[in-house]
């Protein structure tokens, strides 16, 4: 959510929504992945609501407009996630960060097995691309 304050609505979110559904939980087993879905899709509906704006800094202006050098361009994986469409990030952290298998996905989104497997390889691709060093000086 990058803020604080945005997580902590979702974490509201997802308390009030599960306190309304939690007769539709049918099997306490399935706990963890019934609230993990309730936040996931109050994230992805919080996210379409809240228009995305980027604010840059009057220092960072005057240093970027006074700047002679060439700076090489340096990736985060904040910056590298933040490139990726909702449904990339939501599989590969899924995938890779809280080491969900493919089934246990494609059970959470509700989505094909075989789209799981998809989005998750075009997730991959897309960051292959943009990590892959391009020689940026000449000499």
């Amino acid at each position: 959510m990058k803020n604080k304050d945005d997580a902590l609505d979702i974490v509201q979110e997802t308390a009030y929504r599960s306190f309304l559904k939690l007769n539709t939980l049918n099997d306490l087993k399935f706990f963890k992945t019934w609230i993990i879905k309730i936040t996931i899709n109050c994230a992805i509906d919080f996210l379409r609501k809240k228009k995305k704006v980027v604010h840059l800094n009057i220092e960072d202006d005057e240093f970027i407009s006074n700047s002679t050098e060439d700076i090489p361009l340096s990736l985060t994986l904040q910056d590298l996630l933040e490139a990726l469409n909702e449904d990339e990030k939501t599989v590969l952290l899924l995938k890779y960060y809280q080491g969900y298998t493919f089934s246990e996905i494609s059970e959470i989104l509700n989505i094909p097995l075989s789209t799981v497997k998809s989005v998750l390889y075009r997730a991959l691709q897309n960051l292959r691309k943009k990590t892959r060093r391009v020689d940026m000086y000449e000499q």
